[in-house]
C-alpha cells in the first residue's frame, strides 16, 4: 500500500510539475526550470528529478500537446456517412484544438530552439504521418477519394497545410473565425485528397 501511494503522489508531482510547465511556456513562450518550480510550488531540484533536464522537461510538454491532439482529433472515429464526411468533422475538431490550446504556437510555430524537443517533435511528426497514411489508405479503398494519390504524401501535405495555416491565423489580429477558417481548409482538403467539387454534410462547400 505504502508503494501504491508513494508511486502516486510521485505522479502527481510530475503532472503539477508539466502543468507548470506548459503554463509557464504559454505564457512566456520561453522555458526555465526554477520558474516552473516556483509555479507549481516546488524545489528547483524536483524538475529535474522527474524530467532531467530543460530538455527533458521541454520533450514532455510537447509530448503532452502532442498525445492530446492525438487523442482528440487524429485518433478517433469520427460521425459520418462516409470518409469525407467524417474527415470534415475531424477538421472541425482539429482547428478547434488547435485554436484553444495555448501552446499551439510555440509547438506548431516558432519551436523552442531546443536540438532534443526538435528530434522529439520530428519523431511525432513521422507517426501522425504515418496515422495519416492509414486513414488516407482507408478512404481509397472505400472509394470515397480517388486511388491515384500516394498516401502517405497526401497526408504529409494536409497536416502540413493545416497546422501552417493555423499557425497563421493564430497571429493575425483579429483572429479570423473558425467558422471561415474551416470552410477555407476544407477547400484545400477536398482539392488534395482530389474531390474538390464534394460537399460534406454540415460544410457550405
Amino acid at each position: 500500500m505504502r508503494v501504491v501511494t508513494v508511486m502516486a503522489r510521485g505522479e502527481a508531482a510530475r503532472r503539477r510539475l508539466l502543468a507548470a510547465a506548459i503554463a509557464e511556456l504559454a505564457e512566456h513562450g520561453e522555458l526555465e526550470v526554477a520558474s516552473v518550480a516556483r509555479r507549481a510550488g516546488a524545489s528547483v531540484g524536483l524538475p529535474y528529478r522527474y524530467f532531467g533536464s530543460r530538455s527533458g522537461l521541454l520533450s514532455a510538454v510537447l509530448a503532452d500537446f502532442h498525445d492530446r491532439l492525438d487523442e482528440q482529433v487524429m485518433s478517433p472515429r469520427f460521425p459520418g456517412d462516409n470518409w469525407l464526411d467524417r474527415e470534415h468533422a475531424r477538421l472541425v475538431a482539429w482547428v478547434n484544438f488547435l485554436y484553444e490550446d495555448p501552446l499551439t504556437p510555440v509547438t506548431l510555430g516558432r519551436g523552442t530552439g531546443d536540438g532534443e524537443v526538435a528530434a522529439v517533435a520530428l519523431r511525432h511528426l513521422h507517426l501522425v504521418i504515418e496515422e495519416g497514411a492509414r486513414n488516407m489508405a482507408a478512404g481509397q479503398r472505400s472509394g470515397d477519394i480517388p486511388a491515384d494519390r500516394d498516401p502517405g504524401l497526401c497526408a504529409a501535405a494536409v497536416l502540413g497545410g493545416v497546422h501552417t495555416t493555423v499557425v497563421s491565423a493564430l497571429t493575425r489580429e483579429p483572429r479570423p473565425d473558425r467558422e471561415v477558417l474551416v470552410r477555407e481548409l476544407w477547400t484545400f482538403v477536398k482539392s488534395a485528397v482530389g474531390r474538390p467539387d464534394y460537399v460534406a454534410k454540415g460544410a457550405e462547400g
